[in-house]
């Protein structure tokens, strides 16, 4: 079967929901079978209040820009049916999911919780998992893994899903060939229910640690050291 992943982000108008602050943007980023198939989501949103200043200087969307944009309860079946059953991949997931389930809580009828009906990979937590003791942000992923993210002056909910696409497959072994022509003629003869074959050009690129990178791990050395008692190896 062939397997459905959304790349997921939002942009919202402060950091806690439970404030009532809401969601502006989403956007997001359709993976078949790890090709991106151009089926993306995005859409701006009207929050019905206003944006607060320190949101402002991150995403750069202001209460004016969004004046004439649909509300939530306008888009909420569409993006219903858009994400369900899937994986969604999302990178700090749970304040993403969280925006959203409170958004669904809000209708009426309401909508059910996301995780009934996607699963749900954090993407901050596999970063954390292969990376311990660095720093895992997206650009610092960028940078990790050679992904060209200079063109993100602000962060965007769609341009933020279209990159933490490229870091994920880069995370997780490589993306497949994109190109879309040639795979839709092979469709109908190609069995979705075979492995996927990774394919890369040149041998794998072996990207060295940097200063930053190489002292914090120094001293998450140090931190489990002293928890053991002893020195993980001889000190040179």
């Amino acid at each position: 079967m062939a397997k459905r992943q959304i790349v997921l982000d939002t942009e919202t108008t402060g950091i806690n929901p439970k404030e009532g602050h809401r969601i502006i943007e989403i956007g997001c980023v359709e993976l078949i079978n790890r090709r991106f198939t151009g089926n993306n989501y995005h859409v701006y949103i009207n929050p019905e209040r206003e944006i607060e200043a320190e949101a402002i200087a991150v995403h750069g969307i202001t209460n004016e820009r969004l004046m004439h944009e649909p509300k939530f309860r306008d888009i909420a079946q569409d993006f219903y049916q858009y994400i369900q059953g899937a994986e969604l991949v999302i990178h700090n997931a749970a304040f993403d999911v969280g925006f959203i389930d409170h958004e669904f809580s809000m209708l009426r009828p309401s909508l059910p919780a996301v995780a009934g009906y996607c699963a749900i990979l954090d993407t901050l937590k596999l970063a954390r998992d292969l990376h311990p003791g660095q720093k895992n942000n997206l650009d610092a992923l960028c940078r990790r893994y050679d992904i060209n993210n200079s063109h993100r002056t602000l962060h965007g909910a769609l341009l933020d899903a279209e990159i933490l696409a490229d870091v994920y497959l880069r995370m997780t072994g490589g993306q497949v060939s994109l190109n879309l022509s040639a795979d839709r003629q092979q469709d109908q003869s190609t069995n979705l229910n075979q492995p996927v074959q990774i394919r890369r050009n040149g041998a794998l690129k072996v990207i060295p640690a940097s200063a930053e990178e190489l002292q914090a791990h120094q001293e998450r050395l140090q931190v489990i050291a002293k928890k053991s008692g002893a020195l993980l190896w001889p000190e040179a």
